[in-house]
């Protein structure tokens, strides 16, 4: 199989300076030695100090032991359970040692009206380079957005000759209404909000705070995974379709190769931290941290009668590796 990201040699993982932000695994054990994850399959081993990873994607034919994971929860890494290249977002969690400094960064923003309408403009503007939407409102910016989307749907009808009738899906369904063509992008969206969805929660933001949408658990998966639906979704439902692949598997695996091709994954995560200001907030505390209402927060876990102890602030870098088994005779269905 093809590397997705970078493919890792087992000794540059620990020349690493900066955390990583994720990594994917596949095909692969997953065990302890001492304070280091070790994942072994037929083709390699691989050491990663557990401490330098912000979040390990688990995909299929992956199996991970208690002392792993117990460990991995204890550096604060979160672990998310995966379908094949990101696609689709199963379960996930998150150690009890593992900072809130990106969540509350997100909910900052999110209830603030100007900053939220901020936040808001910089998605728009992503889908309009080289436009000035600084002063457009929400409903300027739905309707322009909403013209956009309609132009590529006819460009992409045009381009394979598959007639467009308009948009129809049903909720929580992605395979049960409309005609071949929207129900395959039904099932591809899903697929798309399943990776972005692993993403959001392996960085430690909140799945629920959108800034576009709102009142749903998934907002915010649905504003980041917008985001790439007319370079993603939108062709490749058409170009399956004009294929006469029309089930959602077809769906799901077309996505899943994009994703591989395109470099999907750091993509998202390097968009989440930017339109979040990640940079500009505080990374994710070492420990436990109390609340302190002049110098915002101080260590937890210590003596607070004998001394006071310095904040400690480790790197966040944008780093991705994948670590793949080599492929299974039988390949296992997901």
């Amino acid at each position: 199989m093809a590397d997705i990201w970078w493919k890792a040699h087992p000794h540059d993982l620990h020349r690493l300076q900066d955390r990583i932000s994720t990594v994917y695994v596949e095909r692969s054990h997953v065990d302890r030695d001492e304070n280091a994850v070790v994942v072994i399959n037929k083709k390699e081993t691989v050491r990663i100090p557990a401490a330098l990873v912000a979040a390990m994607l688990l995909g299929p034919g992956t199996r991970i032991t208690h002392a792993a994971a117990a460990l991995l929860a204890d550096s604060g890494t979160t672990i998310c359970w995966i379908g094949q290249q990101g696609v689709r977002m199963y379960a996930a969690g998150i150690g009890p040692s593992r900072g809130a400094g990106l969540l509350m960064q997100q909910a900052y923003l999110v209830t603030r009206p100007k900053e939220r309408l901020k936040v808001a403009r910089a998605m728009y503007s992503m889908r309009f380079p080289g436009e000035d939407v600084s002063e457009l409102t929400m409903q300027q910016l739905r309707g322009r957005e909403g013209t956009r989307v309609r132009r590529i749907y006819r460009e992409h009808a045009s381009r394979t000759g598959i007639a467009w009738q308009g948009r129809k899906y049903i909720a929580g369904d992605a395979h049960a209404a409309g005609d071949d063509l929207n129900r395959v992008l039904s099932a591809a969206n899903a697929a798309l909000y399943g990776i972005s969805h692993a993403v959001i929660t392996g960085l430690g933001a909140s799945p629920g705070l959108g800034f576009v949408h709102t009142g749903s658990a998934m907002s915010f998966v649905l504003d980041i995974a917008d985001l790439y639906k007319a370079e993603y979704t939108i062709p490749l439902a058409f170009d399956l379709v004009a294929d006469e692949l029309t089930e959602e598997r077809d769906a799901r695996l077309g996505l899943r190769d994009l994703i591989a091709e395109r470099r999907l994954l750091p993509r998202i995560v390097h968009d989440v931290r930017m339109l979040l200001a990640a940079d500009g907030a505080e990374d994710d505390p070492a420990g436990p941290q109390l609340w302190d209402d002049k110098v915002g927060t101080v260590d937890g876990g210590t003596n607070w009668a004998d001394k006071e102890a310095d904040l400690i602030q480790p790197g966040f870098g944008e780093q991705q590796v994948t670590i793949i088994g080599p492929e299974l005779e039988t390949p296992a269905e997901w």
